[in-house]
């Protein structure tokens, strides 16, 4: 069955994964680079590399059941979840392992809302989501760090902790708003009862402010991939389509 997708046809790219041509190529060169046309039993894939990936970042961007998304590729419904199984962990971010001396980062908690409960917990959206610590360079506006999901109920403080971002960022200068306390982050002053801010204090939070929304802009364009709106993915799903995005989004900015 001949599939409608292709990524042989440019005019697909970006209505279904949010690159540009010229990123979604950068892509597929970076991830065969990384050996995914590694040897498997069995048949061999019926699309392309770059089909998959495609498929993968089209299953991301439109949210589309896998019911859906599978005949425009020409595939089966199996064969789609079991692209998006093998292919997504290897779209997802790597990490940093090391910031340059005067970086500065900006984190903070998103929640995305995921059907999988064992993973998700109701949060104050009162849906059950997950929440993802994500941490930004203040200056490129790239993702660097993506923590851990951890259930929606958890607050942000723990999450910093236990999802592996404060690991992750060590002891590199990091901004954070004031649902961190005793964190040691860079958090904006906070008036005391009966005191009022001094005029430095004040216009030290107003730049925070300014510079703090830089993340709340990156989670704007991230959330541009429905899949970040109602995840459907079980497991680990939800933690490689974050880290995926976040790449795809890193791609965005770079060009």
């Amino acid at each position: 069955m001949a599939g409608v997708i292709t990524a042989s046809e440019p005019s697909w790219i970006a209505p279904f994964t949010g690159l540009s041509p010229r990123g979604f190529n950068k892509l597929v060169t970076v991830v065969r680079h990384e050996a995914v046309e590694e040897s498997r039993r069995g048949r061999p894939w019926g699309l392309p590399l770059e089909d998959r990936v495609l498929l993968v970042a089209a299953y991301w961007r439109t949210n589309l059941t896998l019911r859906q998304l599978a005949p425009l590729f020409g595939v089966s419904k199996s064969a789609a979840y079991r692209i998006i199984a093998r292919l997504g962990p290897k779209l997802a971010l790597q990490p940093h392992q090391r910031f340059a001396k005067g970086t500065v980062l900006i984190v903070d908690g998103t929640l995305v809302p995921t059907r999988d409960h064992t993973v998700a917990e109701q949060s104050k959206n009162c849906r059950y989501s997950t929440n993802h610590q994500v941490v930004i360079d203040a200056e490129t506006r790239l993702v660097v760090v993506v923590g851990r999901p951890l259930p929606g109920n958890r607050n942000d403080c723990q999450a910093w902790e236990e999802s592996g971002a404060k690991e992750a960022v060590g002891k590199t200068m990091t901004i954070a708003d004031g649902g961190y306390p005793g964190t040691g982050l860079v958090m904006p002053h906070r008036r005391c009862p009966g005191e009022e801010l001094t005029n430095w204090q004040k216009t030290h939070n107003t730049s925070h402010k300014r510079v703090r929304a830089r993340v709340e802009h990156a989670f704007a364009r991230m959330k541009c991939w429905k899949i970040l709106g109602d995840c459907r993915l079980k497991g680990d799903g939800v933690h490689h389509a974050m880290l995926g995005i976040a790449r795809l989004h890193n791609l965005n900015l770079t060009g």
